[in-house]
This record gives C-alpha cells, sequence and structure tokens, in this order.
C-alpha cells in the first residue's frame, strides 16, 4: 500500500492567507524602510548641511533606533507569542506598522519631517517588527503538518524574498513620484496583512507548561536555545557575519553619491539581495536542503563575504547589482538552515520565544549592522567600510567552525545535538 504524498503547503486555505499576510507585510515595510534611510541621508546631506561621513553615521543613529525597542522587548515578545493568540499579535503588530507610515506620509507631505521625528518613527517601527516576528514565524507550524515544514519555510522565504525585491523597486519609484506616496501605499499593505492574518482559522496551540512567573519563562526560552548548540551556532554565526559585512546600510550613499543613481537606483540595488535570495529560496522549495546543511550553511556565508567585498569595490552599477544578488542568494542558504531548525527542533510551546531569540539575532544583525557601518564609514570612508565588513565575514565563518564544530560536523536538521538540561 502506497502512502499518499504530502499536501502541497498551498493547497491549504490558511497557509495560502498566511503567505498574503507575510507578502503584503514584507512589501509595505521593506519599501518603508528604504525610503527611511534615503530620507535620513537626504535629511542629513540638505537640510542640516553634513558631509558624506556625517550623513552615513546618521543612518547608523537610524539602524540604532530601529534595534533598541527589539533589544529591550523581545523576550517579553517571545512570551506574548507563546501565551496569547498569534494571529492577534500579528494584527497588533500590522496595525501599529501601519499607524507609523501614516504618520510618516503626513510628515512628509506637510514638509515637516525632521531627523529627530524620523528616528522616533523608525523606533516605533522597530516595535511593531518585534511583535510581528515571533508571532509570524510560529504560526505557519500550527496550519501546516510537519511533514511539509520545510517546503512551507522555503515558500515562507519566497514571500519575503519577492516582497524584499518588490518593495525597494516599488517604493523607490513612489518616492521619486511623490515622497509621500510610498507611505500611503504601504499603509494600505498592511492592512491587506492584517485583514489576511486576521482571517486565519482558529488553531490548537500547546499551552505554555507549569506556572512559573512570566519572566522565568521569557528565560527558558533563551536557556534553550543556548543548549542546543547546532542552533546557538547557527543564530550567532549570522549574527556577527551580517553585523560586520552590512553593506544595505550604505546603499544610499551608493546611490546618491558613488553610482550616483538617485532614489530609484536605490530602489533596485535594495532589492538586488532580494533577487538573488528569492530565487534561491524558488530553488529550496522544490528541492528541500536535506544533506549536509552545516558545511554548506558555512560556505554560503563565505560567498557572503566575498560579494560584499566585490561590492564594496565596485563603481559600476551591473556590477554593483550582481554582487548583491549573489549576496542575498548567500544569505538566504543560511537563513533557510536557521529557520529550518528553529521551526523543526522546538516544541511548540517554546516556539514562540525560540523564534523570538532569533528574530532578535536577524534584527540585531541588520539594525546594529547599520550602526557598525555607519560608525566604520565615519572612519574609513563607505567603500573602505563595505570591504572592512566582508574581510571580517569571512574571518567569523572561520572562527565559528572551530568554535561549533556541530556546525561543519551536521548532516540533517534532524535534532541530534540537543542536550538534556
Amino acid at each position: 500500500m502506497t502512502t499518499a504524498s504530502p499536501p502541497h503547503p498551498l493547497a491549504l486555505r490558511d497557509y495560502r492567507l498566511f503567505w498574503l499576510a507575510r507578502f503584503s507585510a514584507v512589501l509595505a515595510t521593506i519599501g518603508m524602510v528604504v525610503v527611511l534611510g534615503y530620507q535620513a541621508y537626504d535629511l542629513a546631506r540638505t537640510d542640516y548641511g553634513m558631509s558624506i561621513k556625517e550623513a552615513s553615521f546618521q543612518l547608523g543613529l537610524l539602524g540604532l533606533a530601529q534595534f533598541v525597542p527589539l533589544a529591550v522587548l523581545t523576550p517579553l515578545a517571545g512570551w506574548v507569542a507563546d501565551r496569547y493568540d498569534r494571529r492577534r499579535v500579528a494584527m497588533f503588530a500590522n496595525c501599529i506598522d501601519a499607524s507609523v507610515a501614516l504618520t510618516l506620509g503626513v510628515l512628509t507631505t506637510t514638509d515637516t519631517l525632521t531627523l529627530p521625528l524620523l528616528f522616533l518613527m523608525a523606533a516605533l517601527h522597530g516595535v511593531a517588527r518585534v511583535f510581528s516576528g515571533p508571532s509570524m514565524s510560529s504560526i505557519v507550524a500550527n496550519i501546516v503538518p510537519a511533514d511539509v515544514l520545510p517546503r512551507a519555510i522555503a515558500l515562507n522565504s519566497i514571500a519575503w524574498q519577492t516582497g524584499s525585491v518588490a518593495g525597494p523597486a516599488i517604493g523607490g519609484f513612489l518616492y521619486a513620484a511623490h515622497p509621500a506616496m510610498a507611505y500611503w501605499v504601504s499603509a494600505a499593505e498592511l492592512l491587506v496583512a492584517m485583514f489576511a492574518v486576521g482571517s486565519i482559522k482558529p488553531f490548537a496551540k500547546t499551552t505554555i507548561k507549569g506556572a512559573a512567573h512570566p519572566l522565568r519563562q521569557m528565560i527558558d526560552g533563551l536557556k534553550y536555545t543556548w543548549n542546543e548548540r547546532f542552533l546557538l551556532g547557527a543564530i550567532t554565526l549570522d549574527l556577527f557575519a551580517v553585523l560586520l559585512a552590512g553593506a544595505t546600510a550604505l546603499l544610499p550613499v551608493y546611490a546618491r553619491d558613488i553610482l550616483e543613481v538617485g532614489p530609484q537606483g536605490l530602489g533596485w540595488l535594495r532589492a538586488a539581495p532580494a533577487v538573488g535570495a528569492a530565487l534561491m529560496a524558488l530553488w529550496f522549495s522544490i528541492r528541500p536542503l536535506k544533506h549536509n546543511v552545516g558545511v554548506k550553511m558555512l560556505w554560503a556565508v563565505v560567498v557572503f563575504g566575498l560579494a560584499t567585498i566585490g561590492f564594496g569595490f565596485s563603481t559600476h552599477f551591473w556590477l554593483s547589482l550582481s554582487m548583491l544578488a549573489v549576496l542575498g542568494g548567500a544569505d538566504m542558504l543560511s537563513v533557510y538552515v536557521r529557520s529550518s531548525l528553529v521551526q523543526l527542533n522546538t516544541p511548540d510551546e517554546m516556539r514562540g520565544r525560540v523564534s523570538a531569540v532569533s528574530t532578535l539575532a536577524i534584527s540585531g544583525s541588520n539594525e546594529l549592522g547599520e550602526l557598525q557601518s555607519g560608525l566604520a564609514s565615519a572612519l574609513l570612508g563607505p567603500v573602505g567600510a563595505v570591504v572592512f565588513g566582508g574581510v571580517g565575514a569571512i574571518l567569523i565563518t572561520g572562527i565559528w567552525a572551530w568554535l561549533f564544530p556541530e556546525l561543519k560536523n551536521a548532516r540533517t536538521f534532524e535534532p541530534q545535538f540537543r542536550k538534556n538540561t
């Protein structure tokens, strides 16, 4: 008797709604962040009369403004995702982000946007992200069968990367046509995401075991991640590699003053990594990664560093786009391995808290990477900062392969390295 093949994730109604919500939210937020970065750099150069290095540092501060809420609220957000209806938590986060987009639209239309106000809106955007990440990441395991989960994770990445391709391009074109229009469209897309996730049917969810204090339950999520050697190594490798090689933070500098392609060119530059990542995610949705996952992840980070160095030295728009696409594809492989580990190796009652730790690492690498890039650019110039970051990512990979031999020895996603606590 033959065993029936598992259903494709898109054959499931609730997963289709989840995919739409994820795509719409990413389309909105990535497009909004690109415009925020360009506005911050442009305001610093024009209204405040800053030099290139000084304005680059403002981009680093913008990243810090988004990271602080993530650093402070991540344990709470993970606990909330495990304690309450994950659909409603995601809707709440989308509502906050939609309010941010509407406010930025009004401030831009009335020409009253200043750097302090822009930093405040960036911080509120960080609040929305910290609650959205764990809840959305945890929902998918509740609405698809376990044997379909790796393929669903790859499709999740396609939603993310497709939104990351279209969002910056759309945001750049809309900003060039009318700056406030980018924010109005982002607000509408976030409302679509809120409606879609709210339409997912209620699902049974394992409740948090025991009656421990909420603070104790938050700490349990951190302890679980710490004791999972493979998981800890994968998360921290991505954290430090992207923290150093944060080339995307300086894209406004490249678009305005090095490649001289303006806000429309910035949209394409920001979308290029997502093109490479989307192609890689599409491949994994067809052929899920099954063997030698650790070694492949390590080599992907090396390629990520090399592509970052290539982009740093490039003064040609098309070469820069190519290097960013390679960078994005390599990063996608790392994200795919880490996401599969989190979902397949974590009990459902802890999935929100562990996902929150992973989200903090991802966001920390991005936002703190922007701060590092801004500081490095102020000292080394934008080209020196990007090249320095690429070299650093390669060195980090070698160090992590030595510190965490579990990574290079890992063959599959099976929880073979779990330690009893």
